[in-house]
């Protein structure tokens, strides 16, 4: 009971970040039918972004209160990755919106080698340690040390269902929100109604990356290391938990990335660390054998 209670709370906190990034895929997928392979690498760029602030905040200006450096961290890596994948649409995927609809595969693929291979040659190939941010451990348990929770997984769990709980207050009662919705229904009508479709699709595109971000200053700060080939893992694995919950739907990709770290963290527990991901992507082959759709998915209509 003590092994399933600790790996409960290791999956709960692995998942809560794969969430994070699953939801930058499907409000991508949701409104322009575009998947940003990219994504990963964005989530990877912006783990790299937070260590940078971080280490510059504490080394070079010597800054000692963490919920400042925290916060300050977080906010600086959400407006430097949210500016960045504002160009990447830009530049990468708005010219290409019109043509056949594997040109903007081929070139979000183009832009995650090329964003991998920028911080391979700027950061270099190695690991790059942070400093401890958060060492506080609880234990709970008749013995006092039977379930261990730390100080970061809480902080991790507890930021994301804040930034869950905003995010879906913009998205149902903003008009940036209603302006989403509308251009996942119909472009072209959402255009007639007078939105700017263009401004709504970049908007997305940077709230997707600042969620992202979050979850990069949330990975920094859990594992401590970053590498530049961190994006393809976690984001492969966040898009297969969007495409769990049911790609294009929000609660989906959160309950995707929550299932998949749940997955992750009990079969290495009860069975083998090596066959983990055989296990998640195994368990998301069944799911779309007998739901095509994901858990929360809709079918597609056909608009004529």
């Amino acid at each position: 009971m003590d092994v399933f209670l600790q790996q409960l709370v290791n999956g709960l906190t692995l998942g809560s970040i794969y969430g994070l990034i699953a939801i930058g895929y499907t409000m991508v997928f949701g409104i322009i039918g575009m998947v940003n392979f990219a994504h990963g690498d964005v989530f990877m760029l912006s783990a790299m972004i937070a260590l940078i602030l971080y280490m510059a905040l504490t080394m070079f200006l010597g800054l000692s209160s963490l919920p400042l450096i925290f916060i300050l961290v977080l906010v600086g890596t959400m407006v430097i990755t949210g500016l960045w994948n504002w160009t990447i649409e830009r530049v990468a995927y708005r010219p290409l919106r019109g043509s056949f609809r594997l040109a903007p595969l081929i070139s979000a693929i183009g832009m995650s080698i090329f964003l991998s291979n920028l911080v391979q040659i700027v950061q270099g190939p190695r690991n790059k340690a942070a400093p401890e941010f958060l060492s506080g451990l609880f234990h709970f348990g008749p013995a006092g040390a039977d379930v261990t929770v730390s100080l970061k997984q809480i902080l991790i769990m507890c930021v994301t269902l804040s930034l869950l709980g905003l995010f879906w207050f913009i998205v149902q009662k903003t008009a940036l929100g209603r302006a989403q919705r509308a251009c996942a229904q119909d472009q072209r009508m959402a255009a007639l109604l007078g939105i700017d479709v263009d401004r709504t699709i970049s908007l997305t595109f940077v709230i997707g990356a600042a969620l992202a971000a979050v979850a990069g200053v949330l990975f920094m700060i859990y594992y401590g290391v970053v590498n530049f080939s961190d994006g393809f893992i976690p984001g492969v694995k966040a898009f297969t938990a969007a495409v769990l919950g049911g790609i294009g739907s929000l609660p989906g990709a959160v309950l995707g990335g929550l299932l998949i770290g749940l997955i992750e963290t009990f079969w290495a527990a009860y069975f083998s660390s090596d066959y983990k991901d055989v296990a998640a992507f195994s368990i998301l082959a069944i799911t779309l054998i007998f739901m095509p759709s994901g858990l929360l998915g809709r079918p597609d209509v056909e608009k004529v």
